[in-house]
């Protein structure tokens, strides 16, 4: 199963006590990161918030944003009066030292934290409906990530198909290859030995040629291209591991491409590095 890290949800929920609006944005990370943006008076939930996360998320940064806002008759507002004292006290020595001409207004005062007391809002209610609230949208999130990691899936086995063909392309010419390789050197070697000893000529022309065999180089293709497909239908994170297997896969075209004795296992070899570096750009976002 192939979960994709880039993902977007949110959610609009609204009961008796309290309205919650849930944003969850996700992309690509080597771990786990998490981030959150929560209303003072509901920060007693980010420990439970993460548990969540860990529990269902293995890679990805993710950031979550909470909008709460409790409904009119759940408002009755007071006011700190101590804590205005104090804050009114703390400007008075100020003023003392600054001189006049700079005194706090009200509604500067009224934004202070802890200076507005929401009145009797049953915050423990208030906890459990918004980790509720997150949890619809965490579910929402992750199939968010489920869909565009089967996007991905297919994209991925549609360049295993695409390497596939390459390979036999080149299994398919490669004999033909190797012979007129083999012919030409036997020509050039008689241009330039006239006397040539052919127990020794033979001998250079099979390491002239081994060196050119690719046959191991396109077994290795054929069995990288079983294990990604392989890995695609692991349950699991799969990121990493995909990951790796991209190496292998290039190592060989390197391979091959360093081998390479004719314009077409040339233009092969390319084509085979094009289609593995656009599997690896998206293995980027998987899980």
């Amino acid at each position: 199963m192939t979960l994709s890290m880039t993902a977007f949800a949110r959610t609009d929920d609204q009961t008796q006590l309290a309205s919650y609006t849930w944003e969850i944005r996700s992309v690509n990370s080597r771990y786990l990161e998490l981030h959150f943006r929560l209303p003072d008076a509901l920060r007693a939930i980010e420990g439970p918030l993460r548990e969540q996360l860990r529990t269902r998320l293995s890679r990805g940064k993710v950031e979550c944003h909470l909008k709460f806002s409790p409904n009119q008759n759940q408002q009755a507002l007071s006011i700190n009066e101590d804590l205005v004292a104090q804050i009114n006290q703390a400007a008075d020595q100020v003023h003392d030292v600054i001189g006049p001409g700079n005194a706090l207004d009200a509604l500067e005062i009224l934004k202070w934290p802890g200076v507005i007391n929401q009145g009797n809002l049953d915050m423990e209610q208030a906890n459990s409906e918004a980790l509720t609230s997150f949890n619809d949208a965490l579910t929402q999130l992750i199939d968010m990530r489920q869909r565009e990691g089967d996007a991905l899936s297919s994209f991925i086995q549609q360049r295993l198909i695409a390497i596939d063909e390459q390979v036999q392309k080149v299994k398919a010419v490669l004999p033909d290859i190797l012979n007129t390789q083999r012919q030409t050197l036997k020509n050039k070697i008689d241009e330039l030995v006239e006397k040539a000893e052919p127990d020794r000529l033979e001998q250079e022309m099979v390491i002239i040629l081994q060196k050119a065999d690719v046959d191991e180089e396109l077994d290795r293709l054929e069995a990288h291209l079983e294990e990604v497909t392989r890995i695609l239908k692991q349950k699991g994170p799969i990121g990493r591991r995909l990951d790796f297997m991209m190496q292998e896969l290039n190592r060989e075209a390197n391979t091959l491409s360093s081998k390479s004795i004719s314009h077409l296992t040339t233009q092969i070899a390319v084509e085979l590095k094009v289609l593995i570096e656009q599997m690896r750009e998206q293995i980027q976002n998987i899980e």
